[in-house]
């Protein structure tokens, strides 16, 4: 067989990197600087093989070359396109490939920096040396600045994962299922403890890293850096049985346990020649929406988890409404909230107020005394939070007891379909 030129293997394998979700993507507007018949005036694409947009720690949102070193893998995890029984392309980039793309991307200003995964060769351990040459390479022998985020293996040798963090922005190690069960059952060479005493390593090395900035100034010393951007995992969802309720319990646990920034939720995608003990159809898109919107009510809106499973239906978040939205209709008597008395935690339990437009209005209200026309140029969606306010002009009246309230909100049927 011929062997394949770069383009071919960044287009095999910046697809397969697809399935990651730990490289959030942003929306965007469709531009490039390319043209058909020759370049076009202006610098960079929003465009390509291989490009997503992520949010570095400072809140920027960067484009990423997103790929895997190879999509060759010795595992077989049942629910993974790239499993060693699956038929698919494979290819493979050497270390020098992926860092002369990486150079090549950023100096025609595609990309700003990396995401790099890979699939498990010959052994976690020569694998991961791999993903690290490439960083180091970057890093060392052509000074790149650029973001990186590594996609680390947990049975790899911790020196190997801690190198990885000394060299990248960000690291991440996928849990990637919510049971230890059903990870035994589709992924048998794959050990939950293993997966979370990798985290722990992290995780120390972080708190070490924090620490040791903190008394910088009393060792007169450049402190290490290990991962500013933290770390990172991802769960499958729709691939086994488990329940939202089952989901979110698993991303608390991690969340208080491991100090993680981010646990990104992706839904299982039916593949070809799969087990039959994997459903064949893909989860609604919709829950794993809703499973975001939970986990950023548990993260930034102080709601426990035992609120948000109080409005699930047999562990199942509703797909219809926002789990704040379902929150509130099951506890009407906390409503309405005066919007220029309440505190903060209570302003953030209001349908319809975000986090950043609480902190708005509460500067507001210091000034003035809020009306309703106030909070309509505050947010674009104070006709949800009506039904659960009162200002110093309005009050909602009988709106928060009619029995239509929840239907007046859920979307029409045609809608939620395009998210199935």
């Amino acid at each position: 067989m011929a062997a394949r030129s770069l383009i071919d293997k960044l287009a095999i394998l910046a697809d397969a990197a697809k399935y990651d979700a730990s490289c959030a993507s942003s929306g965007t507007a469709t531009r490039s600087s390319m043209g058909q018949n020759g370049p076009k005036q202006g610098l960079g694409s929003t465009e390509g093989m291989g490009i997503c947009h992520a949010y570095a720690p400072d809140g920027r949102c960067i484009s990423l070359l997103k790929v895997l070193l190879t999509n060759f893998c010795i595992f077989d995890c049942r629910y993974c396109v790239n499993r060693v029984s699956s038929n698919v392309d494979r290819a493979r980039f050497s270390v020098s490939e992926v860092v002369q793309l990486t150079l090549d991307f950023y100096k025609r200003n595609y990309i700003e920096g990396l995401f790099l995964s890979s699939g498990i060769i010959q052994s976690p351990d020569y694998t991961m040396e791999q993903i690290v040459d490439v960083a180091r390479t970057l890093r060392e022998e052509h000074q790149f600045r650029g973001y990186i985020h590594l996609k680390t293996i947990p049975e790899a040798d911790p020196l190997l994962i801690a190198r990885a963090g000394e060299l990248a922005d960000r690291v991440s190690i996928n849990v990637e299922l919510p049971k230890e069960s059903s990870l035994e059952h589709f992924a048998p060479e794959k050990s939950q403890p293993v997966i979370r005493k990798a985290m722990a390593g992290v995780k120390l090395r972080l708190d070490d890293a924090r620490d040791a900035q903190a008394n910088r100034l009393i060792r007169k010393a450049k402190p290490p850096v290990f991962a500013p951007g933290g770390q990172s995992t991802q769960m499958i969802i729709g691939a086994d049985a488990s329940t939202d309720t089952d989901i979110l319990k698993t991303s608390t646990e991690l969340y208080s346990g491991y100090g993680l920034r981010r646990v990104y939720y992706s839904a299982f995608s039916p593949m070809q020649d799969a087990s039959l003990d994997l459903p064949p159809v893909k989860p609604p898109l919709m829950r794993e929406h809703r499973l975001y919107q939970a986990d950023w009510l548990l993260r930034f809106y102080q709601f426990e988890r035992s609120e948000i499973d109080a409005s699930t239906t047999n562990g199942m978040l509703d797909l219809d409404i926002d789990p704040k939205l379902a929150w509130a209709l099951r506890h009407r008597s906390q409503f309405p909230i005066d919007v220029n008395r309440a505190p903060r935690h209570l302003l953030l339990r209001i349908p319809g107020l975000g986090a950043k437009t609480v902190d708005r209005l509460i500067e507001a209200r210091r000034m003035t005394s809020i009306r309703l026309a106030d909070l309509i140029k505050l947010t674009k969606t104070a006709k949800k939070a009506m039904p659960f306010i009162q200002t110093a002009d309005y009050q909602p009246g009988g709106l928060l007891d009619t029995d239509n309230l929840r239907a007046r909100f859920a979307p029409p049927p045609e809608q939620l379909a395009l998210a199935v």
